[in-house]
């Protein structure tokens, strides 16, 4: 950012991280597209808007706490339908649907299931709430309500499902953007989620959450074409206590 100082247009090419700022394109096919439309149209038609660069505030993250940091501004192609938006932090009134989504899922937890969890705030308020620690980045899992694996792998999770009769995944809603996998989760990987099955995954966020997303609708960015049409459609949405509103789920 520094040694473009605001002077040159620029374009973020995403690569699986969750990513805070909303100077990247939805997916490195959008940013192609993207900057080819801005390399062939003439210089007095290209419309530029200023975008935020933020990321994960180091010594918060160290602190066990996520928080994101504003660093500036770029300036990046206007075409909002191919870029992404800045994620969202969780407001306070959504504190109490949180444990709302928690309290309803953890009564529904099975012993004979494991339960892949995956990052985020929203998942992690479910940990807390049965006095388990919960990597804030990573992938947990859970049998019942006992955790069995902690900040793990793709090929850890591959062993985990060998070795379970049942598993479910839980993952959350990345706020404004809308990912549920794609995004800081890439050890869910495609051949992890066709294991698993789309019906034995479960979404969480909160009405807000829901209500915040630009276009109405979840994304998947898995990197294979196949498995973002197997999870594409509509589902339920865990938005409280015995509470779900059904929303369509497209690939990105």
């Amino acid at each position: 950012m520094d040694a473009v100082d605001g002077r040159l247009p620029a374009l973020g090419i995403p690569a699986g991280c969750k990513m805070h700022s909303a100077v990247f394109a939805t997916t490195p096919t959008a940013a192609g597209e993207l900057a080819a439309c801005y390399a062939s149209t003439d210089s007095a038609r290209r419309t530029l808007r200023h975008a935020e660069v933020m990321d994960i505030d180091e010594d918060a993250y160290r602190a066990d706490r996520l928080s994101a940091r504003l660093y500036g501004y770029l300036r990046v192609p206007s075409e909002r339908r191919l870029m992404q938006g800045a994620k969202s932090t969780r407001s306070a009134s959504d504190d109490a649907a949180v444990d709302a989504i928690a309290t309803n899922l953890i009564s529904e937890l099975d012993d004979a299931t494991a339960y892949v969890v995956g990052s985020g705030t929203t998942t992690r308020r479910l940990f807390e709430r049965m006095g388990l620690a919960k990597t804030l980045l990573g992938v947990d899992a859970l049998q019942g309500r006992r955790l069995v694996g902690h900040d793990l792998s793709e090929s850890e999770i591959l062993q985990l499902l060998a070795g379970s009769p049942r598993t479910k995944i839980i993952v959350s809603v990345i706020g404004t953007q809308g990912y549920i996998f794609g995004r800081g989760n890439q050890q869910l990987s495609p051949q992890v989620l066709r294991l698993v099955g789309r019906d034995n995954i479960i979404v969480l966020a909160t009405l807000n959450k829901l209500a915040g997303l630009p276009q109405r609708r979840l994304l998947v960015d898995t990197g294979d074409p196949e498995t973002d049409r197997m999870l594409a459609g509509h589902v339920f949405v865990r938005t409280g206590f015995r509470q779900s509103a059904v929303i369509r789920v497209a690939a990105s």
